[in-house]
């Protein structure tokens, strides 16, 4: 199975047009030969128009050409009439996005008044209790039907009223009988997803795309590469569009470098014709991080150099981590084999932070780079090598961008046999011009984050962001969200929509004030029940809104505390962190 032609090359995915509203009228094409597209989500209650109308036009304001609205009631889904009729008076013509989750009667008012409807198969007919049953073929069959039977009405009115489906699958809404058969798996959300589109098809309907989304950027990429193969083996007419977003990234630098990680580097991939950067903040702010990610895609994919080879140097579709020797970085510090991936920095960013690090920092720069033993090869030659514990890397001014070029580097040593430790660059080549803050962290995100989920490095080097003390935080941020080492509380955090039961923004910043010192604790925030169970299913402990004001908190994905107000929700958060022996005291620093 392949995902792309090419590791070494970019080709964009040719998909199949997919219309969503009247082009004529301030729709939009997807896929085909058009430009991704960027897309975001209003947060406000859905039957607070006015609030709905606003947040649609400052989202449009800023760039976004498709807005999704949650419609968890019939209700909620009645009102996007007024929503509409209300963006038409002021001229505004965005496609919007129906959010539909457990409520298939929700989904069938709201084709009457929006372009797109996006269902959720883990939910949209199904169950999830997390309930452990075994389906003999035939029972699997009978549920199959079923299905089919709640969710043909909907294909056939989006058909009639030439509508568009999102088949969004979540990594932390699967069914139980999913579950049951494919486990929490990259596999289960690809055929829970092609459940719905063999409906689809079976009624002429195709005006659909794909979505895959988790709150693990590494899961996220297996999944869309495991799609993609899948799409391609069923057949040439498979070739429908898909959404790219890596859902609940959080805030700030965090969920930006989640972000980078997982859609930049499948975008560098060619896949994806439209995007969410979903983030913890006000809607308005993830669009000019969409466009930033897109306009670095071209400096960091090969579109020139043409390569012979095609040859995978991982598996694309199960991350395993290169299999290297452990060898010495210097007198203290090793890398490769079980160790961690280490952090390098440059002479002048040693000098400048070193003096500053405290005994007990986690955060600290653990080689220079010009003491190392280091052989710098250019991939695009042929080269020897004689032995395994040899540290390389990329050298300098090589005439490849920096994914192509390490990706070609690890496929040479496996050709010749060779497993030697991999220390990663974010760039080879310099920019004349510093690069701003904003864009070299997503560079680092783009190309370290493609480059860790290939299972290649065993040490990186980031210089394409200047600052001394911001370039070495951005390393540790980078291995942080792509799940490789944990040098500080993670958090893992919905962006927030209408479903939302409390104010994510200001309790996120409450929770992180308690408890960003549990350095290798995982938490989730998370605003409804939607994805909450399952998406933090790897998460320590989680905060779930239950209802208004109510709090449930939980251990894993099992609730724990239920109906907790939420003025004291933190606290008993806290509490229960105690409770199972992972809070430590704050450490108290002197001025």
């Amino acid at each position: 199975m392949r995902y792309c032609e090419s590791p070494y090359f970019f080709q964009r995915r040719k998909t199949r047009e997919i219309v969503i509203g009247d082009p004529a009228q301030g729709g939009v094409i997807i896929g085909g030969d058009h430009p991704v597209v960027v897309q975001s989500m209003i947060t406000c209650d859905t039957m607070d128009t006015a609030a709905s109308v606003q947040q649609t036009l400052d989202l449009v304001k800023v760039g976004c050409q498709i807005v999704r609205i949650t419609a968890p009631t019939v209700k909620d889904a009645a009102n996007l009439q007024n929503i509409v009729a209300g963006l038409r008076q002021h001229g505004v013509t965005v496609p919007i996005v129906a959010d539909i989750h457990f409520k298939p009667e929700a989904a069938m008012e709201a084709v009457k008044w929006v372009e797109v409807i996006r269902v959720n198969p883990g939910n949209y007919a199904d169950t999830k209790k997390f309930a452990i049953k075994e389906y003999s073929d035939a029972q699997y069959a009978e549920e199959l039907t079923r299905i089919e039977e709640k969710f043909t009405p909907l294909v056939l009115e989006c058909k009639r009223l030439k509508r568009a489906i999102r088949i969004g699958t979540n990594h932390g809404s699967l069914s139980d009988r999913i579950m049951n058969r494919f486990g929490d798996s990259p596999l289960g959300m690809i055929e829970s997803a092609l459940e719905f589109a063999h409906i689809c098809r079976k009624h002429d309907f195709h005006n659909f795309k794909f979505s895959m989304k988790s709150s693990n950027p590494k899961v996220m990429i297996e999944c869309y590469r495991l799609l993609v193969a899948r799409l391609n083996e069923l057949g040439a007419d498979w070739n429908y569009p898909i959404h790219l977003g890596v859902t609940e990234a959080g805030e700030g630098e965090d969920g930006r470098i989640k972000s980078a990680i997982g859609i930049g580097s499948l975008l560098c991939d060619g896949l994806g014709d439209t995007i969410r950067v979903s983030l913890t903040e006000d809607s308005p702010h993830e669009i000019p991080v969409c466009r930033d990610l897109l306009s670095l895609i071209p400096k960091l994919s090969n579109s020139v150099f043409r390569l012979p080879n095609s040859e995978f140097p991982f598996d694309p579709f199960h991350f395993e981590k290169r299999e290297t020797p452990e060898i010495p970085l210097n007198d203290n510090i090793k890398c490769g084999g079980e160790q961690l991936i280490r952090v390098v920095v440059t002479r002048a960013t040693w000098d400048k932070v070193a003096p500053k690090v405290r005994p007990k920092d986690d955060v600290r720069p653990e080689a220079v780079y010009e003491d190392l033993n280091v052989f710098e090869i250019d991939p695009t030659q042929d080269f020897e090598i004689n032995c395994d514990t040899q540290l390389v890397t990329v050298k300098d001014g090589v005439k490849l961008p920096a994914i192509t070029a390490f990706r070609l580097l690890a496929a040479k040593l496996k050709r010749l046999g060779r497993n030697n430790p991999i220390l990663l660059k974010d760039c080879i080549n310099f920019e004349p011009v510093p690069l701003a803050p904003n864009i070299a962290l997503l560079q680092a995100g783009v190309v370290i984050g493609a480059l860790l989920a290939d299972g290649i490095g065993d040490a990186i080097l980031i210089r394409g962001e200047s600052g001394a003390g911001l370039s070495l935080r951005l390393a540790f941020n980078v291995l942080q969200a792509a799940g490789c080492r944990s040098f500080k509380t993670d958090y893992v955090a919905c962006p927030s929509c209408g479903r939302t039961l409390f104010n994510l923004q200001t309790v996120t910043a409450r929770i992180k004030a308690r408890t960003e010192h549990l350095k290798g604790v995982k938490i989730a925030i998370m605003g409804c029940i939607v994805n909450g169970p399952g998406e933090m299913a790897d998460a320590d402990f989680g905060y779930v809104g239950g209802a208004p004001n109510k709090i449930n908190l939980y251990v894993g994905k099992q609730a724990i505390k239920f109906n907790i107000p939420e003025a004291e929700a933190v606290e008993r958060l806290v509490d229960l962190i105690k409770e199972h022996g992972k809070w430590v005291e704050p450490e108290v620093v002197e001025k």
